[in-house]
């Protein structure tokens, strides 16, 4: 008998709650500044931080911490993150991301996949091995180094991928294949080390079969969205559903995963089949406000996003701007167990001040939504080292938000 057929049956509200309180929402703030041990709760929690270059208000990295902590010190992630010491690694895990140092293990069938099939890029690499051989010996003489730092003839910006150099372009391979690793970023550039030159025996050494290492994956992602569909789990590492599948079965019999449906979670015109962690806890409310990155796993899988929340989201960074409708880096609004807006946010640390290019409301945003987000921005600004937030005006939520700041209206900048 299929496993759903006797499944129970969780209502969407409570499905909602399920995955922000998975997530880390719902819980009361510290009362004093979080410190180490809160910020490193929140990535064992979710098991990454997915990297992204943007900065017009704060890079995605460090915003999940302050989502769910508030104004947190962020050299505490600088030092988890950096140096041959730290706490967490650089990996492909989702994109680029952050992830704890033990994870690297699980992640050798990936490594072996990128090595076995290649691409237009890998092949290149391939033909010029030479420069590969080159580098690793290079680094294990003179330690790790920033791709600029390497004296090579081939180290000269040109032709495609974003103008790299053949040196940045072969270091960039064999960081999805694991002949090098990321130590640390400069100036948000990586530094390329050997895998001994950073890891610990413990982690080096570890092998994990791959079938082992999925089922594990799976269990952490299910652990992290508290109730998911086979999409949602496949996506949280970029795993496949296939490569997930049997995990899933693995982790029903062993009791990790119990089958579920959700009215209106559908796959086509069926009902999409679900599991909730056993671990997962089932609050009767959530009380949140946030404003997420762009790149938080509340929001980074889209089609979830829009069957949990009917919240349909794309960031416009690679929009022409004449045809952006919300703005460039619009930050999804949290408020309780909802998504009820988007703010677009800039840092304009030159004047000082943190800028609200546009704010807007969902038609099901509660009327206590701009004097909800209020106080978000004014935490938001501190936690920036900026002094005041100004309104450019754009967006209808702008003017109620306006009201509750009592704040100057500019125009964008």
């Amino acid at each position: 008998m299929d496993e759903h057929a006797r499944a129970e049956r969780i209502s969407p509200a409570l499905a909602r709650r399920i995955a922000l309180a998975a997530q880390g929402f719902g819980r009361p703030q510290v009362g004093t500044t979080p410190g180490t041990r809160q910020v490193a709760g929140i990535v064992d929690r979710l098991g990454l931080l997915q990297i992204d270059s943007v900065n017009v208000f704060e890079r995605s990295h460090y915003l999940p911490a302050f989502s769910r902590l508030g104004g947190y010190d962020r050299e505490l992630l600088d030092r988890m993150a950096n140096g041959r010491r730290g706490r967490l690694m650089e990996y492909w895990a989702h994109q680029a991301a952050y992830i704890p140092r033990d994870l690297w293990p699980l992640f050798a069938f990936r490594r072996d996949e990128y090595r076995r099939k290649g691409s237009d890029w890998g092949g290149w690499v391939a033909e010029n091995r030479q420069l590969a051989t080159w580098l690793i010996a290079e680094l294990g003489e003179k330690g790790p180094m920033r791709a600029s730092e390497i004296e090579h003839d081939a180290n000269e910006r040109r032709g495609p991928w974003w103008g790299w150099s053949d040196v940045k372009r072969t270091l960039e391979w064999m960081f999805r294949t694991g002949e090098v690793v990321c130590v640390e970023r400069r100036r948000f550039e990586r530094v390329y080390a050997l895998p001994e030159q950073a890891l610990p025996a413990e982690v080096l050494d570890l092998e994990v079969l791959a079938a082992d290492a999925l089922r594990e994956l799976v269990a952490r992602a299910a652990s992290a969205l508290g109730i998911a569909t086979e999409a949602d789990l496949a996506d949280y590492w970029r795993t496949t559903r296939a490569q997930v599948k049997p995990a899933i079965a693995d982790l029903v019999d062993a009791g990790v995963l119990q089958p579920v449906t959700v009215p209106g979670w559908q796959t086509g015109n069926r009902p999409a089949p679900a599991w909730v962690h056993r671990d997962a806890r089932r609050p009767r409310r959530i009380d949140a406000a946030a404003l997420l990155s762009p790149f938080d796993p509340v929001v980074w899988f889209r089609p979830r996003t829009e069957r949990l929340f009917d919240f349909h989201y794309r960031i416009e960074i690679y929009t022409p701007e004449p045809e952006r409708k919300f703005g460039y880096y619009s930050l999804p609004l949290l408020i309780d167990d909802d998504v009820v807006g988007r703010v677009d946010l800039k840092s304009d640390r030159k004047a000082g001040v943190l800028r609200v290019q546009s704010a807007w409301a969902e038609p099901t945003a509660p009327a206590e939504t701009a004097a909800r987000l209020a106080p978000m921005l004014r935490a938001a600004a501190q936690w920036q080292g900026l002094d005041d937030v100004v309104l450019a005006g754009r967006g209808d939520l702008s003017p109620a938000l306006a009201a509750e700041l009592g704040a100057s209206v500019g125009s964008p900048a």
